[in-house]
């Protein structure tokens, strides 16, 4: 049975419909603002809700690349993917974690002629080759990444690309609708 354009192909559950696990998992996200309409049909699932958020934390945060970096890629690999959802998702969360207007903007057209050094551009290429096929990672261009980048990096640089074309790919497959963003109150706390 498909569900509506607005709701998506799959109901969203609410808190209180989901595990006491998921529920947790819930109560975390809200506490940064909002609980992803992502984690709300996958939540059908209990287990795959909590192997997203599991394989999401550590990938999404502050590693080996910064974590605004990370959210570049994916608001990247998001655009080529045509996922709305996750545009909009991750081109905020970059936002919120320190990635500027411009690097925003040349992200969803032109990463090549944005405001990035020289490093982030090869690691945006990587993103794009990804996007079209894991055999564009070829010796010549691998070679280019370990001069540009540490072992540490290109994992997570490769990691974040390949799980964010899945989910992006996953989010449209469903229909998921975009996430509202929350809403910043006065006091600079979020609802």
């Amino acid at each position: 049975m498909a569900g509506n354009e607005i709701n998506g192909r799959v109901p969203m559950l609410e808190r209180e419909q989901v595990t006491p696990e998921v529920g947790a998992l819930y109560h975390a996200q809200q506490q940064q603002g909002v609980v992803p309409n992502m984690f709300k049909t996958v939540a059908h699932v209990p287990d795959l809700a909590l192997g997203f958020a599991s394989l999401l934390k550590p990938l999404l945060e502050d590693g080996a690349l910064p974590a605004w970096y990370k959210e570049l890629v994916a608001t990247r690999i998001s655009v080529l993917a045509g996922s709305q959802y996750a545009v909009a998702a991750h081109s905020h969360a970059a936002t919120q974690k320190g990635a500027t207007s411009a690097q925003i903007a040349a992200i969803k057209s032109d990463p090549q002629g944005g405001p990035f050094t020289d490093a982030e551009k090869v690691g945006l290429r990587c993103a794009d080759r990804l996007h079209r096929s894991a055999h564009d990672i070829d010796d010549a261009f691998y070679a280019k990444l370990t001069q540009t980048f540490t072992d540490r990096q290109i994992i997570e640089l490769i990691a974040t690309a390949t799980v964010l074309e899945f989910l992006a790919r996953f989010v449209e497959a469903l229909r998921i609708p975009v996430t509202p963003l929350p809403v910043e109150r006065l006091d600079g706390k979020v609802h």
